[in-house]
C-alpha cells in the first residue's frame, strides 16, 4: 500500500507547479489563493448571509437535480427495469390474495430495518455535519426496553403497538427473569441496522478519495486537501490533532484490513480520515467497506448498547436518584421531576395513564423533545450551508479557470 502511494506523491509534487504561457504559477501563491477562497465560502451561512446562501442553496439543487436526471438518462435500461420491478410490486402489494400476509410480514420488516439504516446514514453521512441519531433515537430506545423490561420482567411486549409504544405484557413475569443478554438480544435487529447505516455513510469519503487518485485530478474535497497537506506536512506536525490524524492515517496505511478494523470499532470522530486515506491509497472496496461493517455494526454497537443497557438497569438508575437527591440545597428539587417521570414511564407500560398521577407534561420530557428539534434544524441548516458552499465553490472554479486561459 505505501509503494501504491509512491506515485501520488510525485504526482502530486509534479503538480505543485503549473505552467500557463510559459510561466509557472508559485506554489506558495496557489495555496494562499485556495486558502482565501476556502475562507470566502465558510463565511457563506444562513446567519450571516441568508440571502445569498438560499439563492446558492437553490442554484446547488438544481445543478444536483440536472447531473441526476442526465445520469439516469444515460441508463435507461435500468431505469425502465426498476420502473417494471416496482410495478410488479405494486400490484402484488395491492391485489387480494393468500400472499398478502407473506407481503405484510415483508412490509413491515422492511421498514424497520429502512428506518434505522436511514437513521444511521444520516448520523455518519458527509452532509455538512451528521445528525447524532443514536443520542436522539437509538440510545433513547435501547433505554426505554431496559426500563421497560426491569419493569414489566419480561421482553415478549405486544407487536403492535412495539416498538411503536412499549407496554408490558398481560402474562406476570417472573421477578429476577430479566437478564442483560435477553435485553441485548431485544434491540439487536435496531442497533445492528443502525450500525450498518454508519457504514454505509462512511463511503462517500472512500470514493471521492479514490476518484481522485485514480484520475489524477486536482482533489476538489476540502478534507480531502487537508489530507494531502498533512502528508507533505507530516514531520513537521506539532498538535496533537495532527498527530492523531497522523497516527490513523498511518495504522490503517500499514496494517490494512485490522487497522480499518480497530479505527471502526471504537467511537472515533476522524473515521472519515480513515475512509479517506484507503481512497487514496486504492484499498480495495470490500477491505474498506468489510472491516468498516464488522467494526461498525457489530463490534462498536455491541459495545455502545452495553454500555446504555448497563446505565439505564433499575438499581443503576434508582442509585442516580437517591444521589441527586443526596446533592445539597437543590437535591430535592432536581430528584423531583426524575421521579416523576421515571413513575408516569410504569404507569404507562402497565396501562394506567388514565388513572393515578394527573398527566402534565414533565420538564424532562419537554427538554428532551426541544433538543430534538434544535439538533434537526440545526442539520438542516447545516446542509443548506454546505450545498450553499459547494455552488461557491463551483463559482470559484470557474473563474479561476477562466483566468488560466487568458
Amino acid at each position: 500500500m505505501a509503494e501504491n502511494g509512491k506515485n501520488c506523491d510525485q504526482r502530486r509534487v509534479a503538480m505543485n507547479k503549473e505552467q500557463h504561457n510559459g510561466n509557472f504559477t508559485d506554489p506558495s501563491s496557489m495555496n494562499e489563493k485556495k486558502r482565501r477562497d476556502r475562507e470566502e465560502r465558510q463565511n457563506i451561512v444562513l446567519w450571516r448571509h441568508p440571502l445569498i446562501t438560499l439563492q446558492y442553496f437553490s442554484l446547488e439543487t438544481l445543478v444536483i437535480l440536472k447531473e441526476w436526471t442526465s445520469k439516469l438518462w444515460h441508463r435507461q435500461s435500468i431505469v425502465v427495469s426498476f420502473l417494471l420491478l416496482l410495478a410488479v410490486l405494486i400490484a402484488t402489494y395491492y391485489v387480494e390474495g393468500a400472499h398478502q400476509q407473506y407481503v405484510q410480514r415483508i412490509e413491515k420488516q422492511f421498514l424497520l430495518y429502512a428506518y434505522w439504516i436511514g437513521l444511521g446514514i444520516l448520523s455518519s453521512v458527509g452532509l455538512g455535519t451528521g445528525l447524532h441519531t443514536f443520542l436522539l433515537y437509538l440510545g433513547p430506545h435501547i433505554a426505554s426496553v431496559t426500563l421497560a423490561a426491569y419493569e414489566c420482567n419480561s421482553v415478549n411486549f405486544p407487536e403492535p403497538p412495539y416498538p411503536d409504544q412499549i407496554i408490558c405484557p398481560d402474562e406476570e413475569g417472573t421477578e429476577g427473569a430479566i437478564s442483560l443478554w435477553s435485553i441485548i438480544s431485544k434491540v439487536r435487529i435496531e442497533a445492528c441496522m443502525w450500525g450498518i447505516g454508519t457504514a454505509i455513510g462512511e463511503l462517500p469519503p472512500y470514493f471521492m478519495a479514490r476518484a481522485a487518485r485514480l484520475s489524477g485530478a486536482e482533489p476538489d474535497d476540502e478534507e480531502y486537501q487537508e489530507f494531502e497537506e498533512m502528508l507533505d506536512n507530516a514531520e513537521a506536525a506539532q498538535d496533537f490533532a495532527s498527530r492523531a490524524k497522523l497516527a490513523i492515517q498511518n495504522l490503517v496505511q500499514k496494517v490494512g484490513f485490522f487497522g480499518i478494523l480497530a479505527c471502526a470499532s471504537i467511537p472515533n470522530p476522524l473515521f472519515d480520515l480513515a475512509g479517506i486515506t484507503c481512497g487514496h491509497f486504492l484499498v480495495p472496496f470490500w477491505t474498506f467497506f468489510g472491516a468498516t461493517l464488522i467494526g461498525k455494526a457489530i463490534i462498536k454497537m455491541h459495545i455502545q448498547k452495553i454500555f446504555v443497557i448497563i446505565t439505564f438497569s433499575k438499581h443503576i438508575v434508582e442509585q442516580m436518584v437517591a444521589f441527586i437527591g443526596a446533592v445539597p440545597g437543590i437535591g430535592p428539587s432536581l430528584q423531583k421531576p426524575f421521579q416523576e417521570y421515571l413513575e408516569a414511564q410504569r404507569q404507562k407500560l402497565h396501562h394506567k395513564s388514565e388513572m393515578g398521577t394527573p398527566q402534565g407534561e414533565n420538564w424532562l420530557s419537554w427538554m428532551f423533545e426541544k433538543l430534538v428539534v434544535v439538533m434537526v434544524c440545526y442539520f438542516i441548516l447545516s446542509i443548506i450551508n454546505s450545498m450553499a458552499q459547494s455552488y461557491a465553490k463551483r463559482i470559484q472554479q470557474r473563474l479561476n479557470s477562466e483566468e488560466k486561459t487568458k
